[in-house]
């Protein structure tokens, strides 16, 4: 399954997984980003985020850990 910037729910879910210990709301942008690229089904334009796609993930990632 390749993942796209619209997949928020599966990138948080990836990212939950990968970094247990991380409160979302302290994760810069920059670095989340950086943390999505980085995701080894991640397949998609690094220059098509925005702030609305990373908020998007952050605020399914915090869904994720409740």
């Amino acid at each position: 399954m390749s993942l796209k910037w619209t997949d928020s729910r599966d990138i948080a879910i990836e990212l939950c997984d990968l970094y247990p210990e991380t409160d979302p709301k302290t994760v810069r942008f920059t670095d989340l980003h950086q943390w999505i690229l980085d995701l080894e089904e991640f397949e998609d334009e690094p220059n098509k985020s925005n702030e609305k796609i990373l908020e998007a993930v952050i605020l399914c990632w915090m869904d994720e850990m409740d």
